[in-house]
């Protein structure tokens, strides 16, 4: 009966390679490398032994070798595989501080952003402002004037100031940074758009009906707020503008 190689034996060569290997560094670190190359060739042995040739008087020996010298490996070697699995935890802390990092940028972003509609909306400033998700927005971002800055209520507020020159278009925000500012978008040609929505809201209705982004407008005219996503747009209270776009977790 011949050996079937199969995708389950695959990782187990792979499993074991990693364990060796891990294996291997852990004794360098620790300046005795040469016994991983003895513990190696004893392994390597003791399967030949056991699987290959069928040797049961020598296989039971190594066997017996095999469970007491694990036992005193991990008793000679008790800090080095202390150290070992405190970087692997360490890995994952990591990972969780990177994703909780990540959150509060987010949050820092999204209350930059409503303190601006807020203070933008008391001075009838009109803006728009995009979110990006997780679509790729380089063909509308490359039509504007690039920004990269970190989020700010000033920076936003200042951009959309009359008359200056990056108030008129879109700023785009993408990785918790001010990615582009002036750019064009295409309009919605939605005819059941109610009549009071301005070109703003119709670009910004252009733009999510297309994509995943998410459009805060505020009006030029009446200072109101509004927020699009997909074919949708509602008005958004000033004071609860942090609320929604937070809840939106919309900030990419």
């Amino acid at each position: 009966m011949g050996f079937l190689f199969t995708f389950k034996d695959a990782i187990d060569i792979l499993l074991v390679a990693v364990i060796l290997y891990q294996m291997f560094v852990l004794l360098r670190r620790s300046g005795v490398v040469n016994l991983f190359w003895g513990i190696l060739a004893f392994v390597v042995a003791w399967f030949l032994v056991s699987f290959v040739f069928h040797l049961e008087l020598t296989g039971a020996l190594f066997d017996r070798i095999i469970s007491v010298g694990a036992i005193a490996l991990i008793v000679i070697f008790q800090d080095e595989i202390r150290s070992f699995f405190y970087r692997i935890g360490s890995r994952f802390s990591t990972l969780k501080f990177h994703a909780k990092k990540r959150e509060e940028e987010d949050d820092r972003a999204i209350q930059q952003i409503a303190i601006a509609c807020r203070h933008m909306s008391a001075s009838k400033t009109g803006a728009l402002i995009i979110l990006c998700g997780a679509q790729d927005m380089k063909e509308y971002m490359d039509t504007g004037e690039r920004v990269d800055a970190v989020v700010s209520a000033r920076m936003l507020e200042n951009i959309f100031f009359k008359n200056t020159p990056l108030h008129d278009g879109a700023v785009f925000i993408s990785e918790g940074r001010i990615h582009s500012a002036a750019c064009i978008l295409p309009v919605s040609h939605n005819q059941e758009l109610p009549q009071h929505y301005g070109l703003r809201h119709r670009a910004a209705l252009g733009l999510t009906e297309k994509t995943d982004t998410t459009a805060i407008v505020v009006s030029e005219e009446t200072g109101k707020i509004s927020v699009a996503r997909g074919q949708h747009m509602e008005e958004i209270a000033s004071e609860l503008v942090f609320s929604y776009l937070r809840s939106a977790s919309t900030v990419a």
